[in-house]
């Protein structure tokens, strides 16, 4: 059965949604030099911010897995107010305004903060560290995999586990074999927005982590500060941003379409 048509008022405000994330993109994409991309991104500082971001990004997203799924998988078992006060703390970073992040762990985990001075004790220094970019990407990104695992397996039917309890199956065997292929869509998803947000992350890291080339200078860092002595630098970084994020967007969405056809 064919749906009605759609009003056309509708039509008109999603173009010009569609403008207003396009826009942007093609007034920067006219200002970059396109024929010293190569050039612009294999100077010492440019390398250096996205050898690093890479790297960070990576571990903050495999510590978003590694924590987040259990608490995604504990939170959609869970009601009453203890869960409810489990997940608002846990989404709370999404909403945060990034320098308020940064200045949380900083007072906390930094040299004289709450955890941070007993650490200095031993010898241990969080801030100002690349132990800090990632904690500082983990922080922001693992929201974004935990909301979107969690309602993914709000919707796993509970008789194929029960099923494979009753068939002699642990309850680890039940989550590696059952649950978590389920929802495997939802995780990859998931992780790709922790990797792009951890990626763009920006006030959090400079707040947290500071600015030291080759240390905790990560993309968005070296953008900031490209962005007026050196603006076709700050470009050609843009456009790598970007690049990886649209291709975390694609694999993100391929897998959800590979999903969906499978079930069909």
């Amino acid at each position: 059965m064919t749906r009605p048509p759609l009003p056309r008022w509708l039509l008109v405000a999603a173009a010009v949604a569609v403008l207003l994330a396009a826009l942007p993109l093609a007034g920067m994409a006219v200002r970059v030099p396109w024929t010293r991309v190569p050039e612009l991104l294999t100077s010492e500082a440019a390398r250096d911010a996205a050898w690093l971001s890479l790297r960070t990004c990576a571990i903050s997203t495999g510590l978003c897995i590694l924590l987040g799924t259990p608490l995604a998988v504990l939170l959609s078992r869970s009601r009453g107010p203890l869960a409810a006060v489990a997940r608002t703390i846990t989404a709370l970073p999404m909403v945060l305004p990034p320098v308020v992040a940064g200045l949380a762990l900083l007072i906390t985990f930094g040299r004289t903060g709450v955890v941070g001075r007993h650490l200095s004790v031993l010898g241990v220094e969080v801030g100002f560290t690349t132990a800090a970019v990632v904690i500082a990407q983990t922080f922001v990104a693992m929201p974004f995999l935990v909301v979107a695992l969690e309602g993914a397996l709000r919707s796993v039917d509970a008789r194929l586990e029960r099923t494979a309890a009753s068939l002699g199956a642990s309850p680890s065997r039940v989550l590696a074999t059952v649950t978590l292929p389920l929802v495997l869509p939802a995780l990859v998803a998931g992780a790709t927005m922790s990797f792009a947000r951890a990626l763009g992350e920006f006030g959090a890291t400079l707040t947290f982590a500071g600015s030291l080339q080759g240390t905790t200078r990560t993309l968005p860092l070296e953008i900031y500060l490209s962005r007026e002595a050196d603006t076709e630098t700050a470009l050609a970084l843009a456009v790598l941003l970007i690049a990886v994020a649209a291709v975390l967007m694609v694999i993100s969405a391929l897998v959800a379409r590979r999903a969906v056809v499978g079930r069909d």
